[in-house]
């Protein structure tokens, strides 16, 4: 990487770079160093404690995720960014966890994959830069070995909550995060401090006690993990405490007193597709293979497949007021081919029917 020509004046640039961010569709854009020891320590810790479950790829790649530097040869600066994605029209998401029929699915799953409008946006920022300088940079969006969080937090973007994610006094945690790493020596940001003070409402909430401490989350209880990360069998002794969500879980960003100031989203991208924000779970267990892929392509939920996706409405369905629609729609399920579909529908089954 090149370190860019000494004349460049680097605080208009930065200036400028956050200028562009914001006409981009960022909300907020902030620039930090690459210095992560104490996350580093505590990432290597949670590894250790075996914390991070069947995520194999979190191990994988140890302490690199915490040293930018070595993931990206030269990089001196990494430039944060925030998108806000809660649907503006989204269904009330507390009435729709108190109906036990329905399904719940993670908000920031109901429209299109933020993977691909994250990288776009962060692809056209990077090459106004580019444009401007001489220099290197590299876009990640949640699709390598980043501590996001904690570049955030650095990037003055906001800080880290109890429940591990990200707070913004001025929009709570409805956003996505990206990161550009760069081999330009701009000016940092100030971290913002901890605004969490005594509030334990995240801790308290939480439907599987996933989150054992003030910022610490043991991924193996989490909903989010069980319904997403998690390939094989859900614990047993998980499945009844999961309710009828199916993709994700909200109930730490619901219950959190600073997402009052949260602001809904105004990109299209994020609007919500399939009427997903309020759906039976009777109709979406209906779906075939065929059906699940063309319905959910472009979607983020797309990349857990039609046997996981089986899976964990089974379990909502075995959670759910017991009726003979929900009987009959799980029995018509109960010779699928997939042992990991017939299991947890065996096992909704037997909370209906007993024996």
């Amino acid at each position: 990487m090149q370190n860019g020509s000494p004349q460049i004046d680097y605080d208009a640039l930065s200036k400028r770079i956050k200028a562009w961010g914001h006409t981009l569709g960022f909300q907020s854009v902030g620039i930090s160093d690459t210095h992560l020891a104490s996350a580093e320590k505590h990432l290597l810790q949670w590894l250790a404690d075996g914390h991070h479950g069947a995520m194999d790829y979190m191990a994988k790649h140890g302490a690199k995720r915490a040293r930018p530097a070595e993931l990206v040869p030269g990089t001196l600066r990494v430039i944060s960014v925030r998108m806000n994605y809660y649907p503006e029209h989204a269904k009330d998401t507390n009435a729709v966890l108190q109906h036990a029929s329905r399904a719940f699915v993670s908000r920031y799953a109901l429209g299109r994959d933020y993977h691909k409008v994250l990288r776009s946006r962060l692809e056209k920022l990077a090459q106004q830069i580019r444009d401007e300088v001489e220099c290197q940079c590299r876009v990640f969006t949640d699709s390598a070995p980043v501590l996001e969080v904690e570049l955030a937090q650095k990037a003055q973007l906001g800080w880290r909550g109890k429940h591990t994610l990200l707070l913004s006094r001025e929009q709570g945690s409805w956003f996505f995060l990206g990161e550009i790493f760069i081999d330009l020596p701009l000016p940092v940001d100030v971290p913002q401090e901890n605004h969490c003070g005594t509030c334990n409402a995240c801790i308290s909430i939480c439907p599987t006690q996933a989150i054992t401490a003030p910022y610490q989350l043991d991924a193996r209880r989490c909903i989010s993990y069980l319904t997403i990360e998690l390939k094989g069998s859900i614990p047993v002794e998980l499945r009844p405490l999961m309710g009828n969500r199916i993709y994700g879980c909200d109930d730490c960003q619901l219950a959190c007193p600073w997402n009052r100031f949260a602001q809904k989203t105004v990109e299209p991208d994020f609007a919500i597709r399939n009427g997903l924000d309020d759906v039976s779970l009777i109709e979406l267990f209906a779906w075939d293979e065929a059906t699940f892929q063309a319905r959910l392509a472009g979607s983020p939920i797309y990349r857990i497949g039609h046997e996981q996706w089986l899976r964990n409405i089974a379990v909502a369905l075995g959670n759910a007021p017991k009726t003979a629609d929900i009987i009959t729609a799980l029995q018509m399920r109960a010779q699928y081919p997939s042992h990991i579909v017939r299991e947890h529908v065996e096992w909704a089954l037997h909370r209906h029917l007993g024996g």
